[in-house]
């Protein structure tokens, strides 16, 4: 599903990843972990074509991204793969329900179709009551769930999760975790994870560790 192939990034005069490579099989769940600093973030950043490597290349799904134009890179990534962030990046001015449908009317399909799967997403991860509250009303847990359900808005094949039980209490990281494999059994979904939370990690297929921009 994703293969990264011998990625080097550098900042200035700081290289950050030295030649990373790694393949992810379909439907797994991979954590990454690793201390502050060894790249775990800007590999992940790499692999969502959020950021741009200085060599090497990322194909997913069997799609090189460095083949693609700016706009047809836009469309794939829409597509393709669902982000999930530490502080959840909900528009505060949208209840649940629209934040969820957004990727769908970005993309420009119908509103009454973009409605009915955000409704089913957010049964899915138990916000149902919750769709027409805006992001102040929601607790940290609440509109994590909504964040997770607007990554799968629009049925990628790869989901990327930067630490996304870190502002959450142990109850809390404990469901969202639940959550991750439920969500992969139900949908079929590939989890990347960049995670300090190690219970989340053990719940992992598979953990690879990082450190000093090179893969353990």
């Amino acid at each position: 599903m994703i293969e990264v192939r011998d990625i080097h990034k550098s900042f200035g005069e700081l290289e950050v990843l030295h030649g990373v490579s790694l393949t992810i099989a379909d439907r797994e769940i991979v954590s990454i972990v690793g201390a502050s600093g060894a790249g775990k973030t800007t590999l992940l950043q790499i692999m969502g074509s959020l950021l741009e490597a200085d060599s090497g290349d990322v194909v997913i799904a069997g799609v090189a991204l460095s083949t693609l134009s700016d706009d047809a890179l836009s469309k794939f990534r829409n597509s393709h793969i669902g982000f999930i962030f530490q502080s959840y990046h909900l528009l505060p001015e949208f209840t649940a329900l629209e934040n969820v449908m957004m990727p769908m009317l970005i993309a420009g399909g119908k509103r009454s179709d973009a409605e009915l799967r955000a409704h089913e997403l957010l049964s899915m991860v138990g916000m149902s009551h919750r769709e027409e509250h805006k992001p102040e009303a929601l607790s940290g847990g609440e509109q994590q769930r909504v964040a997770i359900a607007r990554a799968l808005m629009m049925r990628p094949s790869v989901v990327l999760a930067d630490e996304p039980t870190g502002n959450l209490d142990s109850a809390t990281r404990e469901e969202i975790q639940r959550l991750f494999v439920e969500l992969r059994d139900r949908t079929g979904q590939t989890f990347v994870i960049v995670t300090h939370d190690e219970a989340l990690a053990e719940r992992s297929d598979r953990t690879i560790h990082m450190s000093d921009g090179r893969i353990l």
